[in-house]
């Protein structure tokens, strides 16, 4: 049988990256979404020289055709894509006050739009295969809210409701439709926060650590497994015990 297909958004960033290699160890052909071309040929090249060969594909996730126009070209070249993985994101934080209608928009539009984007373009191909993993990457600030962050947190929110409307459509046709809800991660944009805030920020996390980038991929690696099928409409939070519900 040939490889199955995962498609990772936001690939090339740090919990991405993770999610990619540990997808390629799993013995997934991968394919890594990426907005910036430079940067992802850098990426691949670099992956390439720790032993990964990981496709790249332009795509436009907040934009319906860039997304459809993307995934039938994947399915051209290497096949349909089995598992999707949603983690491309942004912030444009800001309190509601001071916030633009431009910096609402467009973290809805690449946070939240992206999710039907690209699902609904893997969806009929899933449908036919009677086989498909979604899993959605949200946020702990989807579940609690942050302060400054009321784009963000809705965005991270409308992902998990996506995830269980969705998932009560494709139960019964081999699809899965699952979230995952990070807390804070020791990616390179939290490790880049001053020291100071840094430890003020660990203190609040019950486990005295940030995560990593690998423990989100191996819940990924979890909820994508063939026969892993009794599994939808969930949310795991991976945060530390920083927010419980």
């Amino acid at each position: 049988m040939s490889k199955r297909i995962a498609l990772v958004t936001g690939g090339t960033g740090g919990i991405g990256a993770a999610i990619c290699r540990q997808l390629s160890d799993d013995g997934y052909q991968v394919i890594a979404a990426y907005s910036n071309e430079e940067k992802a040929k850098a990426w691949q090249e670099a992956q390439k020289a720790d032993g990964y060969e990981f496709g790249i594909s332009y795509m436009n996730v907040g934009d319906y055709e860039s997304c459809r126009t993307a995934i039938n070209t994947i399915a051209e070249v290497y096949g349909p894509v089995s598992v999707l993985v949603n983690n491309a994101g942004i912030t444009r934080d800001g309190v509601m006050k001071k916030m633009s209608w431009e910096q609402w928009h467009e973290v809805l539009n690449v946070n939240l739009d992206s999710v039907f984007n690209t699902s609904k373009a893997c969806l009929d191909s899933m449908l036919e295969m009677q086989f498909g993993r979604i899993i959605n990457i949200s946020s702990i600030n989807g579940q609690k809210g942050q302060f400054g962050q009321s784009n963000y947190s809705a965005a991270k929110a409308g992902m998990h409701g996506f995830t269980k409307a969705l998932a009560q459509e494709t139960a019964r046709k081999g699809i899965t439709v699952n979230t995952i809800s990070p807390g804070y991660i020791a990616t390179d944009m939290i490790m880049k926060i001053d020291e100071p805030i840094r430890n003020k920020i660990m203190e609040g996390i019950p486990v005295g650590r940030f995560g990593q980038p690998e423990e989100i991929a191996r819940t990924v690696s979890f909820l994508a497994a063939e026969n892993n099928g009794f599994i939808t409409g969930a949310n795991i939070a991976i945060n530390g015990g920083q927010h419980m519900c």
